[in-house]
């Protein structure tokens, strides 16, 4: 299963100590890098939570955000944690004095930082546990979204490696021909010096030459490693590095044949293959 390693997913979950939520985001690494942002009251879970990303998610940068809005109920009194808040402010004011140009701090602003508001009701035990629950959640649709981007990168590829296969096929059809002509072509050119050659070494030059741009083993080599790349997007394991490695050796094969050229086909056939190639490492990049 191709997965992409761009995805986003969000999870949210009513308690009856207030509302837990995740959101989940990944980009393109070229190793798994996790980040956790996690109220202070659920740090205890964080190791658990990276264990149970790494079982999941092969490569990718994932930014995991967590939050908790308490539930207060229409009789409930707001706790504030005074002297924190006191000691948030007095820090405040110590900081404008060496600015020039300070921003007077909101009271949301304070009321915003971790352990100002008290939620001392709240059974954290439970909500580690629920936090935990929704993690995995999140993290189920967002795999089922990497997937779905997986499907139609796959798609893309598919095409690219279709449109190659046919301009192999083209090449080595006409490369038999174009020989001939070169072959023909550098004999008549010797001839025509009017120097006393040897028939058979004269023969045996023109064969040295016409070697030199044969391509054969080269088509032969992008069709093998046109067949490697179909059979690795249908594998069930993380396959991005192979296929950027595969990328390479595509892309090489395709220089040899356009410096191998002796023929505007050829040329052209080197250019487009470059192309393709160059399209499917663009979006193999993004692949887990």
């Amino acid at each position: 299963m191709i997965r992409s390693m761009t995805a986003f997913s969000r999870s949210d979950r009513s308690t009856e100590w207030g509302t837990l939520s995740w959101e989940v985001r990944t980009v393109n690494h070229r190793y798994l890098e996790p980040g956790f942002r996690i109220p202070e009251e659920l740090r205890a879970i964080e190791s658990q939570l990276r264990e149970r990303l790494s079982k999941r998610l092969g490569r990718g940068k994932v930014e995991c955000n967590c939050r908790f809005q308490p539930q207060l109920s229409s009789d409930a009194k707001l706790g504030i944690n005074e002297d924190l808040a006191k000691q948030l402010v007095a820090a405040s004011r110590e900081i404008d004095h060496m600015l020039y140009n300070s921003a007077a701090v909101n009271a949301m602003d304070i009321l915003r930082w971790p352990g100002v508001i008290d939620s001392s009701a709240a059974d954290w035990d439970a909500l580690r546990k629920e936090a935990v629950q929704l993690f995995d959640e999140a993290l189920d649709d967002l795999i089922a979204t990497r997937e779905r981007e997986g499907d139609r990168l796959k798609v893309m590829i598919v095409e690219r490696l279709d449109a190659m296969v046919l301009i192999v096929d083209q090449v080595r059809k006409v490369i038999p021909e174009i020989i001939n002509a070169q072959r023909t072509k550098i004999i008549e050119r010797l001839d025509g010096l009017k120097l006393e050659l040897d028939d058979a070494r004269l023969e045996q030059e023109a064969a040295m030459l016409v070697h030199k741009m044969d391509v054969d083993e080269e088509m032969d080599r992008l069709a093998t490693h046109l067949d490697e790349v179909r059979r690795n997007l249908e594998g069930d394991k993380p396959v991005g590095r192979r296929l950027d490695f595969l990328m390479q050796e595509l892309n090489r094969e395709a220089n040899t044949l356009g410096s191998k050229s002796i023929n505007i086909d050829t040329t052209r056939a080197s250019v487009d293959l470059k192309v393709l190639i160059e399209q499917m490492r663009e979006q193999i990049q993004n692949i887990e």
